[in-house]
């Protein structure tokens, strides 16, 4: 099994400085931080996290750390786990597994050795590491406090868990919090996924037709940040009311199967399984590229794309390149044919390509560094301040999902708007009554 060679001194060296530079871009964080350290909130405390080992991680495992917590902690994707990072994690004691490119194996395997710590509280992104505690390790669920979840694939999880009856402990959505989904969401994924994206394929977005399926807060930042960049964004969308909100804000919506013939380059953000699809792949255009920014490899068909490929190709770092056969009555023709008014041109012409990002996986991680630090230090505020929750809570919560209290979000505004030097009005005594009585009308 491949782990982090420990006496690569510049791969020590260059996590420590990224966690350095993402500390001064983290802020709200840090004044927690300081008060974790202080008061000693975690101490003893024994965290388990599957989370995209990213600088800003490391940055949230320090901050736990420090305030008295024991870590353990696992990617939880494949790709995204920042070998820099995990190694100066390690550097420093912490019990850090994975690396970028482990296999499926490697994956679960590093899940069961955070398991393994036997954790009170969980930290997880995407509900991989509480399924594999309730459905193979259920002996340690009588040590769990409770546990946190960071994004809206995980949530989803866990509210089916929910209805089944299946969740044996409290969990605090973080991805609902505003500050989470209002913020990460919208401007996080915005951002680093067209970052991904150009770093993988270097495209210019201006003038392409760019198709986004899905349209909640993290499609709206992607179609977003496509339209800034002078892309024709087109939205396909399920639910009514996104579909309506998307032409409300000047897209075009149509289905799939419509925006496949159009689109130069496609991105899946639903988090659901099977968005595009082969009938989706023989439609597009040649050289269409395709790319995920949904937590699981799921959203677009890849076993599909490769059966229908006669080739493939690995064309840059995290881009590969899909042959497909053509869908004109030149794809009958073959290159070693013995007739000789055949050309290559038409050999060419009978085919195209497909190119996808990242393996499907997130693009954003996989082929970028995720989201902002200063986007990150808010939802890992949530983090934090859920983790403190739950100890504050330890045995009054029922199992089942919750949200964090609506007064702990806006402290981490609060605390962000302090960082950015902000300052905002406040309400008067008589706004105050004026809010809450129902007396005064016309």
């Amino acid at each position: 099994m491949k782990m982090i060679d420990l006496k690569d001194k510049k791969l020590v060296a260059q996590g420590r400085n990224n966690l350095e530079l993402a500390e001064k871009n983290m802020g709200a964080l840090m004044k927690l931080r300081a008060r974790f350290k202080r008061e000693q909130t975690f101490r003893g405390l024994k965290i388990g996290m599957a989370l995209h080992i990213t600088k800003e991680t490391g940055v949230l495992v320090r901050t736990l750390q420090d305030g008295g917590a024991d870590i353990a902690i696992t990617s939880c994707n494949p790709l995204s786990a920042q070998n820099d990072v995990v190694a100066a994690l390690q550097a420093e004691g912490i019990a850090a597994y994975g690396y970028k490119g482990e296999t499926r194996q490697e994956y679960y395997t590093f899940l069961k050795r955070v398991l393994a710590f036997e954790p009170q509280i969980t930290i997880d992104d995407g509900c991989d590491l509480i399924s594999e505690l309730h459905e193979n390790h259920s002996q340690l669920l009588k040590k769990i406090i409770g546990g946190c979840e960071e994004t809206t694939t995980g949530v989803l999880r866990l509210h089916a868990m929910a209805r089944d009856k299946a969740l044996k402990y409290p969990v605090i959505a973080v991805n609902d919090n505003e500050t989470k989904h209002l913020m990460d969401n919208y401007y996080g994924t915005g951002q680093s996924t067209l970052d991904g994206i150009i770093r993988a394929t270097n495209v210019l977005f201006a003038g392409k037709i760019v198709v986004v399926a899905g349209y909640g807060d993290c499609g709206k930042g992607v179609a977003m940040r496509a339209k800034g960049l002078g892309a024709n964004v087109i939205v396909t969308e399920v639910r009514q009311f996104r579909a309506l909100q998307a032409v409300m804000d000047g897209f075009l919506v149509m289905p799939m199967a419509e925006a496949a013939k159009l689109g130069d380059l496609f991105v899946t953000v639903t988090g659901d399984i099977d968005v595009i699809r082969p009938e989706h792949f023989q439609a597009m255009k040649n050289g269409a590229i395709l790319a995920n920014s949904g937590h699981f490899d799921v959203e677009i068909d890849i076993k599909g794309l490769a059966r229908l490929a006669i080739d493939k190709c690995v064309v840059r770092p995290n881009l590969v390149e899909y042959v497909l056969k053509g869908q004109t009555p030149n794809s009958r023709l073959k290159k070693d044919s013995a007739d000789k008014k055949q050309s290559a041109g038409d050999f060419l012409r009978a085919q195209k390509s497909l190119y996808l990002v990242g393996e499907g996986r997130l693009a954003n991680l996989a082929a970028a560094e995720g989201h902002p630090s200063e986007v990150m230090s808010m939802s890992f505020c949530g983090q934090a301040l859920a983790v403190e929750y739950l100890l504050k809570n330890k045995g009054k919560l029922k199992p089942g999902v919750y949200q964090l209290p609506k007064a702990l979000d806006e402290k981490i505004a609060a605390l962000q708007l302090e960082v950015l030097g902000i300052s905002i009005d406040r309400l008067s005594a008589k706004q105050l009554k004026y809010l809450g009585g129902w007396k005064e009308g016309t």
